[in-house]
């Protein structure tokens, strides 16, 4: 019985996973005004619109941003947390799921600016300037994040080391404040793979 719980833990969490990064990136795409006429965002757009669309007449936007998404996505990583943490044998604690669904979701957004940032790094060496849907989009998520460290660091002839300090940010705050704030909310060791 053991291996299908495991199974069954695998399955859930990577499912849940694909949907709870899909949900995100909709929010991430509203927030750096990407363009939603590329093919990737229409599909991020399909994929989420039949949950949003009931949640969006009860949850107003905020400055300009689909709230909807967000609180989604908090449903979904507070479900996904639930499931897996009844199949490996824990009581759940419904006041502790918002706070680590939280911290689960902020530790995401990192995850997805970082490998961003990874995929834009490497697109510049073997394709820069190009116009693929793919890379646009990437390049529409990377520049907010780059944009402040380009203005702090000096212009070194054609190239960018922004991404080096962006890094290090990132880094710094994936594994340095994500565990501690997992810790301080007394997050399960569980949990602690899935962030």
């Amino acid at each position: 019985m053991l291996g299908l719980n495991d199974a069954a833990i695998f399955v859930i969490q990577t499912l849940g996973s694909l949907y709870l990064l899909v949900v995100l990136m909709r929010f991430i795409l509203q927030l750096v005004r990407a363009n939603f006429y590329n093919p990737l965002c229409q599909f991020v757009v399909k994929a989420t619109q039949p949950l949003l669309k009931p949640l969006r007449r009860f949850i107003p936007s905020l400055f300009g941003l689909d709230m909807s998404s967000l609180v989604l996505a908090l449903v979904v990583q507070m479900l996904l947390f639930a499931v897996i943490l009844l199949l490996s044998g824990y009581k759940v604690d419904v006041l502790f799921l918002a706070p680590w669904a939280l911290i689960g979701i902020f530790a995401l957004f990192l995850k997805i600016l970082f490998w961003a940032m990874i995929i834009s790094v490497v697109l510049s060496w073997v394709a820069p300037g190009s116009h693929n849907p793919g890379a646009e989009l990437v390049q529409q998520i990377t520049e907010p994040v780059l944009a402040p460290f380009r203005r702090l660091v000096p212009n070194l002839g054609g190239l960018d080391i922004s991404p080096i300090f962006a890094f290090i940010v990132l880094q710094l705050l994936q594994s340095w404040l994500i565990p501690r704030l997992a810790y301080y909310a007394l997050m399960p060791r569980e949990l602690f793979g899935l962030i």
